[in-house]
């Protein structure tokens, strides 16, 4: 397919529930475990335990309706609040908060993190993050202020792994991640998850553009943007597929100077 025909995802939105069958399930046919969820899993584990990032507000703005990446952030924020693009993905957060019939099963997520971890984490790791997970909103990317007419108290950090998805190009990305860091007080912490070198990944029948960055801009751009490097974690890719054709997945933490 013509890169040009490529779906966006915040303009075009996605089956959800595919989304997730597709890139993070247990299912035998999924094959991107190690990359989608191991790696996010041990990284978060490592960058959470070390005790310095924690506080009041944590804003999660990630793609769809995953939530194995905040397991260990909500035993470090008193409110964890979720910004989606799509009715759709906040219906289908909403159904597995609710433990609604039909819900998609994340105990998978929860077994890696005892797995991973140690006997520490041996509690209700999903009762956590379902107790954590009652401030879901929508926000529109175009406007200035991302959550009008809310104004949201400035966050002690923010998750992303959105940015690949809703950017076409070098200045995009940039005018994107300048408005989600309004949300992120002075010494607040990101956290990003990207993909490298890719173009494209597959939900169901569609191909969804991705922009295309290596490891030199993004440092470029954070750094041009006043944070300061913590992590940097890259992890080649660990399986074949034409779903997608990332060459290696990132994993960044960085602070902001105050």
């Amino acid at each position: 397919m013509d890169s040009s025909n490529y779906k966006f995802y915040h303009v075009h939105g996605c089956d959800t529930r595919e989304h997730l069958d597709t890139f993070f399930s247990d299912k035998a046919q999924m094959i991107f475990g190690e990359d989608t969820l191991i790696f996010p899993i041990e990284q978060l584990i490592k960058t959470f335990h070390l005790g310095n990032i924690k506080g009041d507000i944590l804003i999660d703005l990630s793609m769809g309706s995953a939530v194995h990446h905040l397991y260990s952030a909500c035993e470090f924020f008193k409110h964890i609040i979720v910004l989606k693009i799509q009715d759709r993905c906040i219906l289908e957060l909403k159904r597995w908060v609710d433990t609604r019939t039909g819900a998609f099963d994340w105990c998978h997520a929860a077994q890696l993190y005892l797995n991973i971890g140690n006997s520490d984490l041996l509690v209700d790791k999903e009762g956590k993050v379902r107790s954590a997970l009652q401030h879901v909103m929508k926000c529109d990317l175009e406007k200035e202020n991302i959550t009008e007419p809310i104004d949201l108290p400035p966050a002690d950090c923010i998750i992303t792994g959105l940015l690949d998805s809703i950017s076409k190009d070098q200045d995009d990305y940039i005018r994107y991640l300048k408005k989600f860091l309004k949300l992120l007080k002075p010494g607040g912490h990101l956290i990003l998850f990207g993909a490298l070198d890719a173009t494209y990944y597959t939900i169901g029948k569609d191909k969804f553009h991705v922009f295309t960055y290596d490891e030199e801009f993004v440092r470029k751009a954070l750094v041009g943007e006043g944070f300061v490097i913590d992590r940097w974690e890259v992890k080649k890719r660990s399986n074949v597929s034409d779903l997608t054709d990332y060459k290696r997945v990132i994993f960044i933490v960085a602070h902001k100077g105050k």
